[in-house]
């Protein structure tokens, strides 16, 4: 059976496009035929996931109900297999997982478990307010014995600023932020930082960020690949 590759992006576009580019990266491939054949959905108009999170029991519906119609629309048209590259929609993925019949890679569950294998103690998590007020991060970390740390309120606007202010704006992203993020994550006693928010792959994709970090996007795509039955091309840890 041909595999194929379903990602349902759009959350947001820029980080879409670094998704597919991290597949092809970690694709063991030496001409065209041996990449992943790829369907990629980038649903632009897809509402704010941490708005409707925060927000009303509406709200949230809207937002599962569009994941879901565009998990279907993948596997309808031969996804073998689907990717999400967006964070904090994970909320909404063991839900529509459950409507339908093929995987959904889970990126929060992948990535605790990687680092749970590397025997890391206290993972700083960087994310949107939506995925640290949910939980997402630190129930699979609990789940596996590890107890994650979030930013303080202060360094979380800096956070939710780099995301918004700067990625999801197209503006590169300020590092004197980031630089401010990472001394709150060791001033907590953190042993790595998981940048949980697709836009701050994007962030980090045109800088050599420290081995502290464990880019969960990067850790997703890497998994899409195994998951397609290629092979992996010999990379850096994610």
């Amino acid at each position: 059976m041909t595999q194929r590759l379903g990602i349902l992006g759009g959350m947001g576009p820029q980080a879409t496009n670094t998704f597919y580019q991290f597949v092809i990266d970690r694709t063991g491939a030496r001409r065209d035929q041996e990449h992943i054949n790829t369907l990629i959905l980038s649903d632009c108009q897809m509402p704010d996931r941490t708005e409707a999170i925060l927000g009303s029991e509406e709200a949230r519906q809207a937002v599962y109900a569009r994941l879901l119609d565009g998990a279907r629309l993948l596997e309808r048209e031969g996804c073998t297999v689907i990717a999400v590259p967006c964070n904090t929609s994970h909320f909404f993925l063991d839900r529509v997982q459950e409507q339908v019949g093929v995987p959904i890679l889970h990126m929060v569950r992948e990535t605790a478990q990687l680092l749970a294998a590397q025997g890391r103690k206290r993972p700083g998590i960087l994310a949107t307010d939506g995925t640290i007020q949910t939980g997402l991060y630190q129930k699979e970390f609990a789940a596996l014995g590890i107890q994650a740390a979030v930013p303080t309120p202060k360094a979380q606007k800096l956070v939710m600023s780099l995301i918004y202010d700067d990625v999801k704006a197209g503006r590169e992203g300020d590092p004197e932020k980031f630089a401010a993020i990472h001394q709150n994550l060791l001033s907590q006693g953190c042993d790595c930082g998981v940048l949980a928010c697709t836009e701050l792959s994007v962030f980090s994709a045109g800088r050599r960020l420290a081995p502290f970090y464990t880019d969960a996007m990067a850790v997703l795509a890497q998994r899409a690949v195994l998951a397609c039955r290629a092979p992996l091309r010999q990379t850096p840890s994610p």
